[in-house]
């Protein structure tokens, strides 16, 4: 067996950290016989090097195999991450991720795929170029989807160095790391933007022709990603592209984000659980869509004949506002809202009679922004003429639906896992279990 097969594939473990010992328990050989290839007494057969490829999916050989396409995703244990391996892996790719090493583990949204035949996860970050290189030398990946970010806006205002080292120079490691590994040919990249890079708009609604004008130190990051992506496409005629995504949700949402804000408040306060929510600019407008729907966007911008530039979004537009009514409402709550600017309230209006007459929404100054942008609207008619992709698969209101629905189920499970908590400690103390 040649010394750089045996090479790439302990390369491949040591990314994964699997040891000598679990890798021989995976492929059921004992571990002497592993060792052995290792070291390069003996050579892997045919068979076994096909089984090694398809338990680590990897190219290590000539073997025969099926062909499949191979995607790397950076960020895959995100909400449009896992949203994206599960729509290649139904396409039939070979789906390789990468994931940070830590000792609290944040891997709940991909959970369910671990262990599938043609999933694959890799240790590694955007911060450390060496280790982005070892990945993409291992994969070899036609295809890769570069989602990791740090993309929460308010965050950026407080961590701005952190944000520009892994939205910005992150994006030049990704391409790099191709160029170093001679694939700037064979590989495709897609690079996750953002509306946030109209910022302080200049036009409404925005395509892909529309100035940028970044207003926080998160878009300013992600217009770095922008320009690289298409400088490289222009310098190294390299297939890469950027989907300039607006806002796209989903149970999945991290709960930080306003819009899961809201709808796990609603599900709270229907459940009395929560008192009241409070929210920064109740008149900032976004276009929302549903994440789900989105990846495939992603994915079709690949497919294209040529690399292009597009918006991701869904062209209807809604205010913080609206979101808001329309979660508590399908919480089973009405609510009417009173007052203007920082003294805007939400009163229940209709709904649990313990609610009724109470203020369930109010403005807080503290979640304003520096610098806030308020009218984002984005344009998809480019991607639905060129890709065919439908941008309305799910409606506004179909979205707030999905996401409140799952936040009741969320709640009301953590609250009866709650109660059995309490009571087992109330009968430990009582002395009547043991």
């Amino acid at each position: 067996m040649r010394n750089s097969t045996i090479d790439t594939l302990k390369e491949a473990l040591r990314c994964r950290g699997i040891n000598q010992r679990d890798f021989a328990a995976m492929i059921g050989k004992d571990e002497t016989a592993v060792s052995r290839w290792f070291s390069g007494k003996v050579g892997i057969s045919r068979t076994n090097l096909a089984q090694i490829e398809g338990i680590l999916g990897i190219k290590l050989g000539n073997t025969d195999g099926p062909d499949k396409k191979t995607a790397l995703i950076t960020g895959i244990t995100g909400q449009d991450g896992s949203y994206l391996a599960e729509f290649l892996l139904d396409k039939g790719y070979e789906v390789h991720g990468i994931i940070r090493r830590s000792s609290v583990d944040f891997r709940e949204r991909i959970a369910h795929l671990e262990g599938k035949p043609h999933f694959h996860l890799h240790y590694g970050d955007m911060g450390d170029s060496m280790a982005i290189v070892n990945v993409v030398r291992i994969v070899k990946p036609d295809e890769i989807y570069n989602l990791a970010a740090q993309s929460h806006v308010q965050v950026s205002f407080d961590s701005p160095e952190f944000t520009a080292d892994v939205d910005a120079v992150g994006v030049l490691r990704i391409l790099e790391a191709v160029r170093v590994c001679n694939l700037q040919d064979t590989c495709r990249i897609y690079q996750a933007s953002t509306s946030e890079l109209y910022g302080k708009v200049e036009e409404v609604p925005q395509n892909e022709n529309t100035p940028f004008h970044p207003y926080s130190p998160y878009a300013v990051a992600k217009l770095y990603g922008f320009w690289i992506v298409k400088e490289y496409r222009e310098a190294y005629n390299m297939f890469c592209c950027s989907g300039i995504l607006f806002n796209h949700e989903s149970e999945r949402r991290g709960e930080t984000f306003v819009t899961r804000k809201i709808t796990l408040a609603a599900a709270r306060i229907a459940q009395g659980l929560q008192d009241r929510l409070y929210l920064g600019n109740l008149s900032s407008l976004r276009d929302w869509g549903y994440a789900k729907d989105y990846v495939e966007c992603m994915w079709l911008i690949l497919q294209n004949d040529k690399p292009e530039d597009f918006v991701i979004a869904t062209g209807v537009q809604h205010s913080v506002r609206e979101f808001c009514y329309l979660a508590f409402k399908e919480a089973g709550i009405e609510l009417e809202f009173k007052g203007k600017d920082a003294d805007e309230k939400g009163i229940c209006t209709k709904g649990p009679e313990t609610l009724v007459g109470k203020t369930l929404v109010e403005v807080s100054p503290d979640f304003y922004r520096p610098t806030d942008v308020i009218n984002l609207w984005g344009d998809p008619t480019k991607a639905k003429a060129k890709l065919k992709w439908n941008p309305n698969k799910t409606s506004f209101e179909q979205l707030v639906k999905i996401m409140v629905d799952s936040d009741i189920a969320k709640v009301a499970s953590e609250g009866a896992a709650a109660k059995v908590r309490t009571n087992l400690a109330e009968y430990l103390e009582k002395g009547i279990v043991k």
